[in-house]
């Protein structure tokens, strides 16, 4: 199974966002957004959180998950 990582960190760099702003303009709770950021690799991934992170940061999904294991 396949391992992805989001890009979390790197595009609130580019925003000037803090991880507490991207979770309040996403709606998706601190403690994930948190888990995301800080996560090298998952293997699973909540569909609906990723759809919102990417609307807060006006990326395509494929621009927020990296894939870093096949």
């Amino acid at each position: 199974m396949g391992q992805i990582r989001l890009r979390v960190r790197e595009l609130a760099a580019e925003k000037g966002w803090t991880l507490k702003e991207v979770s309040e303009r996403s709606g998706v709770i601190y403690s994930t957004v948190r888990s995301y950021a800080r996560s090298p690799a998952m293997a699973m991934v909540d569909f609906t959180a990723i759809q919102k992170l990417a609307r807060a940061f006006d990326v395509m999904i494929e621009d927020l998950v990296e894939v870093v294991r096949d």
